[in-house]
């Protein structure tokens, strides 16, 4: 087995996860976005990566299975319930799928996490994310966009028995947003990282975690209704908002 700290050579899984429940945007791995269903924004993204070798769907609804099928995603299993709630982690769901596939002598080196929420993926974000685990040593990469400079855990604040006071100390010394160290956010649009981090540590991360920064105009996430209409308006090239 490849070890952490190794350049990774063995084969590449896709993973897209759907589950039948969801509050933020009932339906949404169902509802169709500009035409098309969500999950097929993945799964052309991931084939037209190149990259990946194997592309499967977990789900716990059968009629996602079935769409999923005629997509020509493989779904090979289906997720149980207790892996399908609103609050389960993505950790275990993604610990079962590949248990799953061991069970039928199918083991990845590197694992692609491709959310459907996020339908700005292009197929070079996958590219970039596996090129870049292949060829260093790092543990997994994870897409980042730079936050707004007044966003900055420098420069934003908190509130104390309530008085207003900087959100870090050192913040205290800075003024000027201008003067804010640049900081990231996890936008969703990938996550590679190699199976033995997961399996060894629980997490995708691992102790060496390298950043894919993607402009702000190539993310969104779709986490509210209002999202979806914004999300349709960039992928029609429609600049009128729509209603979700």
């Amino acid at each position: 087995m490849t070890q952490a700290g190794s350049v990774a050579t063995g084969p590449v899984l896709g993973i897209i996860p759907a589950r039948g429940g969801s509050k933020g945007i009932p339906g949404k791995n169902l509802r169709p976005l500009a035409g098309r269903p969500l999950i097929d924004y993945a799964a052309c993204a991931a084939r037209a990566s190149g990259v990946v070798d194997r592309l499967i769907l977990s789900t716990d609804s059968a009629e996602i299975a079935r769409l999923g099928h005629r997509l020509g995603i493989e779904v090979p299993f289906l997720r149980p319930a207790d892996l399908a709630r609103d609050e389960t982690p993505m950790a275990p769901v993604l610990e079962h799928a590949l248990a799953e596939l061991a069970a039928l002598d199918w083991r990845p080196e590197i694992v692609v996490l491709l959310q459907p929420t996020a339908p700005l993926r292009r197929p070079e974000h996958v590219a970039r994310a596996v090129a870049m685990l292949r060829e260093t040593a790092c543990d997994s990469v994870v897409s980042v966009v730079e936050l707004p400079r007044h966003h900055s855990p420098d420069y934003v604040m908190k509130v104390e028995a309530g008085r207003l006071v900087p959100f870090l100390a050192a913040g205290a010394r800075i003024t000027r947003r201008q003067d804010a160290a640049p900081a990231f956010a996890r936008d969703g649009t990938v996550y590679a990282f190699r199976r033995e981090v997961l399996l060894r540590t629980g997490g995708i991360y691992g102790e060496h975690c390298r950043p894919l920064v993607l402009d702000a105009g190539e993310s969104i996430t779709l986490d509210a209704p209002e999202d979806w209409g914004r999300a349709e308006a960039r992928l029609t090239g429609d600049p009128r908002p729509r209603n979700s």
